[in-house]
This record gives C-alpha cells, structure tokens and sequence, in this order.
C-alpha cells in the first residue's frame, strides 16, 4: 500500500535550540505561516534572537520532553543536536560527554515519541557523512543504499552509527511516523566552527605527504534551508546533503588564497598530528583519515525531492573566503545575544512594543550582519 503523505510540519519541536542548527532551523521556520507553532528545547538558553518560537529549558530527560509533546500537541519532532567534531565540541572533548550527548540523549528523545498514542508523527534527524567513515577502498560516491565496508574508526562514526540503527529500530516500530535523515558532508561557513575551518584559516595549510583527498562541502546557507526543507514536506528515508562538484584538497586550500605544505607523514601520522595538536593545530579524529582518503557522497535522491542548492561545492570555498573576509573587517565589534527572561517576556506580550517585521533583508543578507559569534557544527 503507498504509505500516507502527512504533509507538512505544523506543530513543530525542535531539540537542540541553543546549538547553531536548531537556533536558525528555528529562525527559518518563524517566517513561515503555516508553522503554527515552534517549540525548542534545551539544557542551555538560545543563542539567537527569537520571535515566535517558546523556549523550555530542558535536559534529555524523555518524560519530561514527552510531557511537551503531549502538551503542546507536537506533530513534528527535529532532532539537531548530533556532535560531529570531536575537537569543537561545545561540550568539550571528553569522549562520554559526547557519548551521552549523541546516543544517550537521541534514545530518550525516540522513547518519547515512542508511545503508540503520541502525537508525533514525523520524525527528522541532522545526521553526518561521517557514518560512511573513510577508507582506501571506498566508492568515488557513496549512495544511500551503501552499507559501510569497515568497522568505524573512531568515536563520533561510532555514535552515528549506533544512534541511525536506533532510529531505524524506531522506524520499524513505529511504521505510522516517518522519519527521515540527513547526512551532511562536511559544513563550510563564516559563522561555523568546524576542524577544517581551523585548517584551512591557516596561511601554509598542513597536508599528509602523498596525498591529495577530494572533499565536498555544503554551505551553511543550504543544511539550514535543508533542514527547513524536510521539516516542510513529508519525506521519509536517508538522504545525503553534499553540494555538487568535487574539490581536492589542494584546489580547496589555492581557492581560500592559501598554500598548501604537505609536512604530515604517511606513516606514523597519528604521532605527527598529536604533536601539532600540542603546537595549537585543531585535528579531529574523524578528520585524520579523510586528509588522506576524503570522501564524496552521492546527493541525486535528495536533488530529487525538488531541493536546489546555492552553493556548489567550489562556490562554498569561495564564499567562505569572502566571508572570512568580512569577518576580519567586522572582529572586535561581536554583540553576542544573550537569552534574559524578563526581556522576552516584555518582547513578546507588551503592548507598547512595536510589532512591525524586523526581517526584511534576505536570509543571507541578514546572516551576513548577524552579530552572533562562530559556534560549533
């Protein structure tokens, strides 16, 4: 039987909203009129500047989420709290508190939409590529359909891995919900703060002697309008999110207007990029093997859903160049939002606050000017 389109999000709840991807998932889904409601969780207050989305702070705890889901009648739950860099994490580096994060805390939120009486019926996860890890033998693109040929390598392929069988699992048992996942190459942006962009601010960028790995990227513009995408439609399965076009790492890092110095060895590299990392050089786990093998990722199924990119994958250097720019010129002058109740409610419900829109410059024009500082992947 073809399964029920369930048409798009209504009533919307979104983990994670203190992290960079819930709080503009947010900020996209407020422009949008037939999103009736938006409701975000976390364990820390917003990083942004909302309007009409309603803040609960809230750990992972599944009972109490799932007392929200209940009691604000959530149809769709967004789940963008998943740490794919290791080194960057805004929870530090410990490897359980990562864990706890990214598996601990993706199980409570399936067990509260788990309920056959729940009603959630839309699931959206913001997954990695770094579930296909990277290996000498791998395919030129990973399709979907693709299983993984090696064991994953380190903690993070590890926890993608772990929490995408959960949420299949999920699927299974729960067939009425639909669920989909985002995998998403590795994210380039002037607001971002990622390993490889630490990598490639550097003026003579290290890379492992021998080797020259092709990289895909995605800009940051599209995993927001990605994620808006999925939440407006109803598109149940995996999909990948890697822009078009194909890039080494050499041609990356002569578009950034940087050289490129090939010192890392290919035998003991471990040691070597251990040593660097004592010298300030920011390197993932997860991103050792991909400077020596990359990766590239299939994206033609989710092109197929009627989704248009902005940025190939050249443009997603080159815009992060010019936004790098930009941010140099703009340093010093940050105003970082801080999330203060009392102004919030005064924002929201006084009536002699002005209620006129205060979005009218387009979505990248005004991320542009956005005073928030870099946050994590």
């Amino acid at each position: 039987m073809p399964r029920e389109d369930k048409g798009g999000a209504r009533r919307v709840l979104v983990t994670g909203l203190s992290t960079y991807w819930g709080g503009r998932l947010a900020e996209a889904l407020e422009a949008n009129p037939s999103i009736e409601a938006i409701i975000g969780v976390d364990s820390d207050e917003p990083t942004r500047d909302l309007e009409r989305t309603e803040f609960v702070k809230v750990g992972i705890q599944h009972s109490l989420i799932e007392k929200i889901v209940r009691a604000a009648n959530i149809d769709t739950v967004v789940d963008t709290r998943l740490i794919v860099d290791s080194a960057r994490s805004p929870r530090g580096s410990r490897p359980t508190s990562v864990h706890e994060n990214n598996v601990i805390g993706t199980l409570n939120i399936l067990a509260a939409c788990s309920a056959t009486d729940s009603p959630v019926n839309r699931f959206i996860f913001k997954s990695t590529a770094h579930w296909y890890g990277c290996a000498q033998d791998d395919p030129a693109f990973f399709t979907e359909e693709m299983t993984r040929g090696h064991r994953p390598a380190t903690s993070i392929e590890r926890d993608a891995v772990e929490v995408e069988a959960a949420i299949e699992e999920f699927r299974i048992r729960r067939p009425d919900v639909s669920v989909t996942v985002l995998r998403f190459a590795n994210v380039l942006g002037a607001e971002v703060d990622t390993s490889h962009i630490h990598l490639f601010a550097m003026p003579m960028v290290p890379m492992i002697l021998g080797f020259d790995p092709r990289y895909q990227f995605v800009d940051e513009v599209d995993v927001v309008h990605a994620l808006e995408h999925v939440t407006t439609r109803d598109l149940p399965g995996i999909y990948n999110v890697a822009a078009d076009g194909v890039l080494t790492l050499s041609e990356t890092i002569s578009l950034l207007g940087k050289k490129p110095l090939p010192v890392i060895p290919p035998w003991g590299t471990g040691l070597a990029i251990a040593a660097m990392r004592r010298l300030g050089l920011t390197v993932s786990s997860e991103m050792v093997n991909q400077l020596r093998f990359g990766r590239g990722l299939d994206n033609r199924r989710f092109k197929a859903t009627g989704f248009h990119f902005a940025f190939t994958s050249r443009e997603a250097v080159i815009h992060l160049r010019e936004r790098l720019r930009l941010d140099q010129v703009a340093a010093g002058v940050s105003n970082p939002y801080r999330y203060e109740p009392e102004v919030e409610e005064f924002l929201r419900h006084s009536p002699h606050v002005s209620r006129r829109p205060t979005r009218d410059l387009g979505r990248e024009d005004a991320a542009m000017f956005d005073p928030s500082p870099p946050v994590d992947e």
